[in-house]
C-alpha cells in the first residue's frame, strides 16, 4: 500500500482589488437592460445550428439577433 500524497498549499485569497475589479467590469459589459428576464425555448439542434450561423454570418451573437427579432415581433406599442 502506497503512501498518501501530500496535498499542494493553497495560495492566498485574492485581494480585493484587481481582481474584484475584473469581475465587476465583466458585468457592466451586457447589452441586456438591468432588468431582464430569461427566456427558456427548445429548438431542434439543427435550428439552433441555423440560428448560430445566422448571428455568425450577419457579425452578432445569437443572443443580440433573438433579442431584436422579438422586439420587432412583439413592439412595445402593440395592442
Amino acid at each position: 500500500m502506497s503512501a498518501a500524497r501530500p496535498r499542494p498549499a493553497i495560495g492566498r485569497r485574492p485581494s480585493g482589488g484587481a481582481a474584484a475589479s475584473w469581475v465587476r467590469q465583466g458585468s457592466a459589459q451586457t447589452d441586456a437592460s438591468p432588468f431582464t428576464a430569461r427566456l427558456t425555448i427548445d429548438v431542434t439542434p439543427a435550428l439552433r445550428g441555423r440560428i448560430k450561423v445566422a448571428a455568425f454570418r450577419r457579425g452578432v451573437t445569437a443572443v443580440a439577433m433573438l433579442r431584436e427579432l422579438l422586439e420587432r415581433e412583439f413592439p412595445k406599442d402593440a395592442p
